[in-house]
């Protein structure tokens, strides 16, 4: 279905231009993370919607025409759809929307309840424009708090791994599970590549093929042979030996995974990969990760880890945890999330393994159990001009924590941190909020290894 940014609001947004004040000429909008979960917010998405939704001429008489039909009956009167205001822009700006979005760059960090991007009007007879496309804007909250919640992940491993292991492989150590689990193709695309911003690994197509076309990468992850249970199932239970003898004579280097808790995952360790096994295990030249995906990981992971090191061997490093042989490792992908991972590397560093052991798989835990509400994001109005008057504007609700800003803002350093000010107090090329979009033009493209440098922990 072809892209209508017409379309592409909220049903009532279509009556606004009836309502603001005779003789508006501009309306400023922000948004900002009024606080949540977590105390800093990673800026990302913006260019995926810019260059999907909004760069070049969006504004066609087919689209209005579409518009036209379906809010005549949607609203059953004609007169609510501002058609002209429409056909202004396609005539006088060739469909090409006059707005002008300022923003931090993406990757950076910012502390939440500060402005990270602002959106105005450039032409007076669109002060109505700004508001309207501030639905398609607000999701944005999604992939800034998917890449927020991978970043915080990274630093519980990353504390782990410093304290048991080697912290320089954090980037390898949580896998993007997510795509079956995702909401629809699109949430799975735009999440995982946030997740990407912190980590090298991923199963997510969808979020890779994004990152290809929208943020400049060639190749932002990489994947290993891996069975599941349908190809370990498919053997039958008495030849459950055959599935995974067919895995390591199939792929004979480099790293693979293999499933083992489609029946008895102690028995598949301990007997078969540990003893039936074990020579072919060896002699691998790569590393195998063996899956559980059943269990309470807390339990189970510890559990499998003392098989293990029973059967393979195990060294102590200098940190005093043992690590089982370089040929050999566990990867988690069941039941991972924020609030699950300190748990579960907890109970492995209390065993006495390192978590240089053990590499992680989240779907839902990291792309799904999240709302707009987890960082409080919001768009406000905080600036008009009306007959040439510029007029600093807020909500202050009685009874709530939502009073929102005034006036139009600058994001500056100050002491380490980033932080918000007024605009006209603080000089042009300190603000940190830049240019990316304006009048149908996408301003700063940026490329996704220089934002993966701007949210390095």
């Amino acid at each position: 279905m072809e892209n209508n940014i017409i379309l592409m609001t909220d049903s009532y947004k279509v009556t606004h231009w009836h309502q603001y004040p005779p003789k508006t000429q501009y309306i400023y909008l922000y948004f900002e993370s009024r606080g949540g979960q977590w105390d800093e917010i990673v800026f990302f998405g913006l260019q995926y919607i810019l260059k999907q939704y909004l760069v070049g001429k969006v504004v066609s008489k087919k689209k209005i025409e579409e518009a036209e039909k379906i809010f005549s009956k949607h609203f059953n009167n004609p007169a609510i759809f501002n058609k002209e205001g429409w056909l202004y822009i396609l005539r006088e700006h060739a469909g090409k929307l006059p707005i002008v979005i300022k923003a931090v760059q993406e990757g950076t960090v910012v502390n939440n309840r500060n402005v990270l991007l602002t959106v105005e009007n450039t032409d007076p007879e669109c002060f109505w424009l700004t508001s309207y496309i501030e639905t398609v804007l607000s999701q944005i909250w999604y992939p800034c708090t998917i890449a927020t919640q991978s970043r915080e992940m990274k630093k519980t491993i990353r504390k782990y791994l410093k304290e048991t292991g080697n912290p320089t492989m954090t980037e390898n150590k949580l896998v993007d599970f997510g795509y079956r689990g995702s909401s629809s193709h699109e949430s799975a695309s735009i999440g995982g590549a946030a997740h990407l911003v912190n980590f090298k690994t991923s199963e997510n197509l969808a979020a890779i093929r994004l990152l290809r076309k929208y943020y400049n990468v060639e190749m932002p992850s990489h994947a290993v042979p891996a069975n599941e249970h349908s190809t370990v199932i498919s053997w039958g239970e008495k030849k459950e030996i055959g599935a995974y003898k067919n895995m390591l004579e199939k792929f004979t280097t480099g790293m693979i995974i293999i499933v083992c808790d489609s029946y008895d995952i102690f028995n598949a360790c301990r007997k078969i990969l540990g003893e039936q096994l074990s020579g072919d295990i060896k002699s691998h030249k790569g590393t195998i990760f063996l899956r559980p995906d059943s269990g309470n990981p807390i339990n189970v992971i510890p559990q499998i880890l003392r098989v293990l090191g029973d059967k393979f061997g195990y060294i102590k490093n200098e940190k005093g945890y043992k690590i089982l042989p370089s040929y050999l490792r566990i990867i988690q992908g069941d039941g991972i999330s924020y609030e699950t991972i300190d748990k579960i590397l907890k109970a492995i560093k209390s065993s006495g393994w390192s978590i240089d052991n053990i590499a992680l798989g989240s779907g839902g835990g990291l792309l799904q159990k999240v709302n707009r509400d987890t960082l409080k994001f919001v768009f406000n109005c905080s600036n008009v001009i009306i007959d040439g008057v510029s007029v600093d504007v807020f909500k202050d609700p009685i009874g709530s924590d939502k009073k929102s800003k005034s006036g139009r803002f600058a994001l500056v350093m100050k002491d380490g941190k980033l932080v918000t000010r007024q605009e006209k107090k603080v000089e042009f090329k300190s603000n940190k909020l830049k240019t990316v979009f304006k009048n149908g033009d996408l301003i700063n493209n940026q490329s996704f290894e220089e934002i993966k440098n701007r949210a390095v922990i």
